[in-house]
C-alpha cells in the first residue's frame, strides 16, 4: 500500500487540468502561466532555462509588485466538489515564492461568476515556505464550481492541488439513462489499492483515453502469490449493465485477466471497506485480456441489484489505462 502525505490526498484533485480545470482570470502572469498550477505531473527544474520574460518555471509566477494589493487568479473547476483538503505547492520556488496565500470559493449554476457573486473563505491566509508542500484540511461540505486563489503580494507557485468529493445534481438524470458511475467527473473515486508504484489509482476513473502508460493504474512487479486490486466507490447507487476494462498502451505489462466484485456498502472506513471487500459478491467473472485493448463486457455481468462500491481484481499484476461501469442510478 502506498503511503500519502495527508489522508485528503485519497480524494480527487478537483484542479486536475485533466478533468477541465483551468483559469478564466488572473491579475498577473508575467513569469510563468497560471494554468501551469493544475498539471497532474510533478513539478520540473529546467536549468539555465530561459523565455523572453525570465525564467522558464513550473508554475504560476507573477511579477514583483511595485503597489498595493495582492494578486489572485479565478479557477473554474473541471468538476464541483465539496473540498476536503489543499496542497499549496511551492517546489522550485525558493527566493521568489509569496509569504502567504488563501483560497475563495463559490457554486454558480450556470456560467462564471460576476460582480455580484458571494464568495466564502475555503482556507484563511496561511504563511508559505520556498521548495515546500503545504498540506491543510478543510473539511467543508459546500460544493463549488470556482476557486479565487490569493497570493500575498505576488510571487510564484508550482501547483494547487484541491482535493475533494465531486458534486452532480442526480435528480437531472433520467431513471432510464445509462451513466458511467464510476467516473471522477460523476464522483467515483478510487478508495484503496494493493500497489500503485507505477501509476495512481485516481487515474483509471479519469476522462477521455490515457494519455500514455503514466495516464493509468500500474503495479510493480509481483513477486509473491495474490493478486492486486483496486476498490471504487460510485458516485451513485445503481446497477450495472456494461463495463469496459481498457489497457491502452500496456502491451508489455497489462494483467493477463481480470475480475470485479461489488456490493452495497453503508457506513464504514476505508480500512473496514478494505476488508469486507474480500467477500463481495462476483459482478464480473474473470475475463482474459490482451494488451493495448479496450474491452467491453455486458452479457458476462452478473446482475446483482444496485450497488456502491466495486472491487477490480487484476492477475497477477500489471497496468491498465481505465475501468467504465455504466448502469441505471438506483433512487
Amino acid at each position: 500500500m502506498k503511503n500519502y502525505a495527508v489522508p485528503f490526498e485519497k480524494y480527487v484533485n478537483l484542479a486536475d487540468a485533466r478533468l477541465g480545470t483551468k483559469a478564466i482570470f488572473v491579475t498577473d502572469d508575467w513569469f510563468a502561466d497560471v494554468n501551469r498550477l493544475f498539471q497532474p505531473n510533478p513539478p520540473v527544474w529546467k536549468e539555465g532555462v530561459f523565455d523572453d520574460n525570465g525564467k522558464w518555471m513550473d508554475g504560476w509566477e507573477s511579477r514583483r509588485k511595485r503597489f498595493e494589493g495582492y494578486d489572485y487568479a479565478v479557477i473554474r473547476l473541471g468538476v464541483p466538489g465539496s473540498i476536503k483538503g489543499v496542497d499549496i505547492d511551492t517546489t522550485h520556488f525558493t527566493g521568489n515564492y509569496p509569504p502567504s496565500a488563501s483560497l475563495e470559493g463559490c457554486f454558480v449554476a450556470e456560467g462564471d461568476p460576476t460582480e455580484d457573486t458571494p464568495w466564502v473563505e475555503v482556507l484563511p491566509s496561511v504563511t508559505l515556505q520556498g521548495d515546500s508542500h503545504h498540506y491543510h484540511e478543510v473539511n467543508n461540505d459546500q460544493p463549488f464550481t470556482h476557486l479565487r486563489f490569493n497570493i500575498y503580494p505576488d510571487g510564484g507557485v508550482a501547483r494547487l492541488r484541491v482535493y475533494g468529493i465531486p458534486y452532480r445534481d442526480w435528480s437531472s438524470v433520467a431513471d432510464n439513462e445509462l451513466v458511467d458511475l464510476a467516473a471522477a467527473l460523476n464522483g467515483g473515486r478510487a478508495l484503496a489499492c494493493s500497489d500503485e508504484h507505477f501509476g495512481r489509482m485516481s487515474n483509471i476513473l479519469n476522462p477521455g483515453r490515457g494519455l500514455n502508460m503514466g495516464d493509468g493504474w500500474e503495479t510493480a512487479r509481483r513477486r509473491t502469490p495474490g493478486n492486486d486490486w483496486v476498490i471504487v466507490a460510485l458516485g451513485h447507487p445503481g446497477e450495472i449493465e456494461r463495463i469496459v476494462v481498457d489497457t491502452l498502451h500496456f502491451k508489455g505489462n497489462y494483467p493477463d485477466s481480470c475480475s470485479i466484485q461489488g456490493a452495497y456498502v453503508k457506513g464504514g472506513t476505508d480500512a473496514q471497506i478494505e476488508t469486507q471487500s474480500l467477500f463481495w459478491r462476483e459482478l464480473l467473472p474473470s475475463q482474459k485480456l490482451e494488451m493495448h485493448t479496450e474491452h467491453e463486457f455486458v452479457e458476462q455481468i452478473n446482475r446483482l441489484g444496485p450497488i456502491t462500491h466495486v472491487r477490480l481484481n487484476i492477475f497477477p499484476d500489471g497496468g491498465i489505462s481505465r475501468l467504465r461501469l455504466f448502469g441505471r442510478v438506483t433512487r
